[in-house]
Order: C-alpha cells, then sequence, then structure tokens
C-alpha cells in the first residue's frame, strides 16, 4: 500500500519520430527526456514535442546509463530498431537486433519502478528476445508480454505489435488482465475513425508482389502502414480479392492520411523528403496504441495504490 499514489513519468529510448512519446503524453504520463541516434527522426521530434530528444548512441550500454542517470524517471518505455526481425525483411537477426540486448541492459543498469519494449511480432520467437528476457528477468522484472493488433486498440489498421511491460518486484502477467478487459471487441474501420473527412470509399496500397491484393475499401481496417507509398502502376493486373476494380476514384492514400491511419494528429509536423518521411511514418509506433498500453499501466497502478 502507498500513503500516496507514486507519479509516473518516463524517459523514450530509440523513440524515433515520437508515436510511443505522444501516446504516452496523451494518457497523461510525462515524457522526461528521449534519445535516438537516427538524426532525420529526431530532427521532427523536435518540431513536436515541448522537451527535446537528444542524439545518444543506445549500443553504448554504460555510455547511455550514464547519461540517462542524469534523468531519473519511474519507467523507460522504448522500441528499438525492428528491421532485422521484420516481415518485411529478409527474417534474419543481424547486429540491429542486438539494440534488443542493448535496451534490455540499460533497464537492467538502471532499475525503473516500469519498462515498456514494443517492437514487431516475429521478435517474440527470436533469440535476441530471448537473450534480453533473461537480462530482464535477472534484473528482478515481472513480464507481460503481449502481442496486440493496433485495429483493436483504437487504431484504424491491422498492425500486429509485441509489447512487454516489465514491473520491478512483480510476479509475470500482472497488466493481462487491464490490456484484455480493454480490447475493443470489433476492429476499427478506416471510415470509423476518419468519418466524413476522407474524400474516397476505396484506395490503394502497393503490394510487395502482385499475389497480394492492393485495393481496400475505408469500411474495413487498413492493412499496416508500410514505409513505401507508391502510385498505381500502369500496368498493375488487379487481384481476385480486390473490392473494385482500378478507375478514377481509386487512389493512394497521402501521406498525411498515412500519418493520420498511425493516429498521429493531423497538426503533426513532418519536416524532410516524402521517401524519408513515408519511412518514418512506416516505421513508427501507432500513438493510439501506445496511449492504449499506458492507460492499462495507469489503471493498474491505480488499482496497486488503493
Amino acid at each position: 500500500m502507498y500513503a500516496t499514489k507514486p507519479a509516473l513519468d518516463a524517459i523514450d529510448l530509440f523513440c524515433g519520430v515520437g508515436g510511443l512519446s505522444l501516446g504516452f503524453e496523451q494518457a497523461g504520463i510525462p515524457i522526461l527526456a528521449s534519445f535516438d541516434n537516427w538524426e532525420r527522426a529526431l530532427e521532427i521530434y523536435n518540431v513536436n514535442f515541448a522537451h527535446k530528444a537528444a542524439k545518444l548512441d543506445l549500443s553504448d550500454i554504460d555510455g547511455a546509463v550514464a547519461e540517462l542517470q542524469k534523468h531519473p524517471a519511474s519507467m523507460i518505455i522504448g522500441g528499438p530498431p525492428c528491421q532485422d526481425f521484420s516481415h518485411a525483411g529478409k527474417r534474419t537477426e543481424k547486429e540491429r537486433a542486438g539494440l534488443t540486448k542493448c535496451f534490455a541492459g540499460i533497464v537492467a543498469a538502471l532499475k525503473p519502478r516500469i519498462f515498456v519494449m514494443e517492437n514487431v511480432d516475429r521478435i517474440i520467437k527470436s533469440k535476441a528476445w530471448e537473450n534480453a528476457k533473461k537480462i530482464l528477468k535477472i534484473g528482478g522484472y515481472g513480464l507481460t508480454e503481449k502481442i496486440l493488433d493496433a485495429s483493436y486498440c483504437g487504431c484504424p489498421q491491422i498492425r500486429k505489435r509485441f509489447f512487454c511491460v516489465g514491473f520491478f518486484g512483480k510476479p509475470d502477467n500482472v497488466l493481462a488482465p487491464y490490456i484484455e478487459k480493454n480490447l475493443s471487441k470489433k476492429q476499427m474501420t478506416v471510415r470509423d475513425y476518419f468519418g466524413d473527412k476522407i474524400d474516397t470509399d476505396y484506395y490503394y496500397r502497393h503490394p510487395r508482389n502482385y499475389c497480394r491484393r492492393a485495393v481496400y475499401s475505408i469500411d474495413e481496417a487498413s492493412p499496416a502502414i508500410r514505409g513505401v507509398n507508391r502510385p498505381i502502376p500502369k500496368g498493375y493486373p488487379g487481384h481476385p480479392g480486390d473490392p473494385v476494380n482500378i478507375s478514377e476514384s481509386v487512389r493512394p492514400l497521402t501521406t498525411l492520411e498515412r500519418s493520420q491511419i498511425q493516429t498521429f494528429p493531423k497538426n503533426f509536423k513532418w519536416e524532410g523528403s516524402k521517401t524519408n518521411i513515408e519511412q518514418m511514418i512506416g516505421n513508427a509506433v501507432p500513438v493510439n496504441l501506445a496511449k492504449f498500453v499506458a492507460r492499462a499501466i495507469i489503471d493498474y497502478c491505480d488499482t496497486e495504490a488503493k
């Protein structure tokens, strides 16, 4: 029992453009500091947040710990780069996968009350996660591991992401009931999210190959937003799964619409080349998915404090 409810605040590692940060802030958890090593993402982060994100080599655990000790917080949140686990890649574990272990090492050294790690769903079967999990368990954390589909968490997008939330000195799976009770009973569609603020009923999303469909209705959840956004090619052959044939009424989503499907607000500022912006949008954590997880943590902590 706590005499007063302990405050929650966080630092964000591998912050990217700030999907996790923004979701946690919207849930009411202030972000004290943020760090990444990707300069283009940091530029966008720093025009959108009151606090500034700094460049930091998070693969240097000792150096990172020394810097992060200047920003004591109750939580560490972060999404180590996931390209080497991604469905879009060759599905091999390379040097980026080692950043998952670095995240675990930083958490184990600093021992915040809570940590949140986000990644692609495939990481759960990886050697990198197996090693990181051992570090976190030895560090004293009870772990709740959950693969969440963003379309059941306030996002109009089928995007499966792995979350591990650790509570220092607590049993495993303490957060699971608080996550599960708030999951939507149905997927959020694009129309559910945009209402009448989108001027097309069908849109084109370029497939990885023509064995997959490319035309989608706004009355279904969007497929996962990727880091590329291509126009409709003249030679697109169509697919039996497309709900309609290509016509003038079918178009690709705009860059802004894609960012909104990632649940970034319309006024979020995107700067840089179109190629880089599209990649950053595709790599980002959906804001509402982060907010969903943050609210589950708040709910658990409120119950624990009573």
